[in-house]
């Protein structure tokens, strides 16, 4: 599928090295923005080269299959292939908001309270911009809206 032979999860940064603060080290120096900054660039360097690696794949394979089942089968298989794609071109704008907020010294704090969204969870989702109690209130307002 997608010219890979195992699928990839590129909901998160696939390899980097944990951060370990120092003891009494300030929440997002210099240190931690470059340690961000070089995890959202390796991340997006990786979902660009899987949109080629897809663009590649889809133009190998198309074909002009005479039998229906085998053409509705190509074109269920391709446009899976495009809606994630299309996921994954969502995330590269997040990445590059993120990388923005890193330059400008934003990055890691919340949006909505302005307290710090914290290491281990910008490791676990680096686009996120909302802290856990900001993101879990957004998470019920929604629920109870339906959305």
């Amino acid at each position: 599928m997608a010219g890979t032979e195992k699928e990839q999860n590129f909901d998160s940064p696939q390899e980097f090295t944990p951060y370990e603060a120092d003891k009494g080290e300030d929440y997002m120096n210099e240190s931690q923005r470059e340690h961000f900054r070089a995890i959202l660039v390796q991340w997006k360097r990786e979902l660009m080269e899987e949109v080629d690696r897809t663009m590649h794949h889809m133009k190998d394979e198309a074909a002009n299959f005479p039998d229906p089942t085998d053409r509705a089968s190509q074109e269920s298989e391709f446009s899976l292939e495009l809606r994630t794609r299309d996921r994954e071109r969502k995330l590269i704008r997040k990445i590059d908001q993120g990388i923005v907020r890193v330059d400008r010294d934003d990055y890691g704090f919340c949006e909505t309270c302005g307290m710090e969204i914290g290491i281990r969870r910008l490791e676990a989702r680096p686009t996120a911009t909302l802290c856990v109690d900001c993101k879990s209130l957004d998470e019920i307002r929604e629920r109870q809206l339906g959305r």
